[in-house]
């Protein structure tokens, strides 16, 4: 019994600890775009601007993507193929836990009883989920073409961690640009 008790509460644990580290992201794209024809880049300051972020974030993220991007070999210019635009939404989580376990003969029988044994009690916790949207304009006709979307929760105690979470954000976002890279 004490074994099975280990094993659950190592189970819930390693869910609890997996569960807020990934970064679940999505992207949608124009299916008649030759994303090809695209070689240069400049950042869109007018959708930047309404990103309801500090600034320091928004350079921490705008960083982030002019890394990836000139990793994929896109150069930065004052005349872009496509301009690159942010959006930020967060909610805060709260997750109630009930801890009242037990097992044993109760009212119902055998089997799962809350009443019965085990060890009590309810914990709540809360974090923050973040959501990036990464939009990708065409730099002539001013549409949107690409948009890669990350969300996942956002624990900011260092500014170290802040910024490799930031990283890890846009570069999972960024994976997916261009269509076709990763399915």
């Amino acid at each position: 019994m004490k074994k099975f008790t280990n094993i659950a509460i190592l189970f819930v644990i390693t869910s609890m600890l997996t569960s807020c580290v990934s970064v679940r992201v999505a992207s949608d794209y124009d299916r008649e775009v030759d994303f090809s024809q695209y070689k240069s880049y400049a950042f869109f300051k007018p959708g930047i601007d309404k990103a309801e972020i500090s600034d320091l974030d928004k350079k921490r993220i705008l960083r982030a993507i002019e890394f990836e991007l000139s990793s994929k070999g896109y150069i930065k210019s004052e005349d872009p193929d496509m301009l690159v635009s942010i959006f930020t939404k967060s909610r805060e989580r709260i997750n109630v836990y009930n801890n009242a376990w037990g097992w044993g003969p109760g009212f119902w029988g055998w089997g799962w009883n809350p009443w019965y044994g085990g060890w009590g009690g309810t914990t709540a916790s809360s974090t923050t989920e973040g959501t990036l949207y990464i939009d990708l304009i065409d730099g002539e006709k001013k549409e949107l073409v690409w948009q890669g979307i990350g969300r996942g929760t956002l624990n900011f105690d260092d500014m170290d961690r802040k910024d490799e979470r930031i990283r890890e954000f846009v570069n999972k976002i960024m994976e997916r640009f261009p269509p076709g890279a990763i399915q």
